[in-house]
């Protein structure tokens, strides 16, 4: 069964039994990666080691390296 096979019977369902309908899949991901990379950053700052912004310093190197 796909995501959206699931996700259609799971809006059946809700509407069938009177509650709401559940949230279409994708509806959240931002929120999830951002989510991620706020407990990555901190648990490298519990563990003493510094917090890195990966893809802002990549393209900062990308932009400043000689051509």
């Amino acid at each position: 069964m796909s995501i959206t096979q699931q996700y259609l019977l799971d809006t059946h369902r809700a509407r069938s039994l009177g509650a709401a309908a559940p949230p279409a899949p994708g509806t959240h991901d931002w929120r999830l990666l951002r989510a991620w990379r706020e407990e990555r950053r901190f648990r490298a700052v519990l563990a003493g080691r510094p917090v890195r912004h990966g893809l802002r310093a990549a393209l900062v190197r990308w932009r400043r390296r000689p051509t």
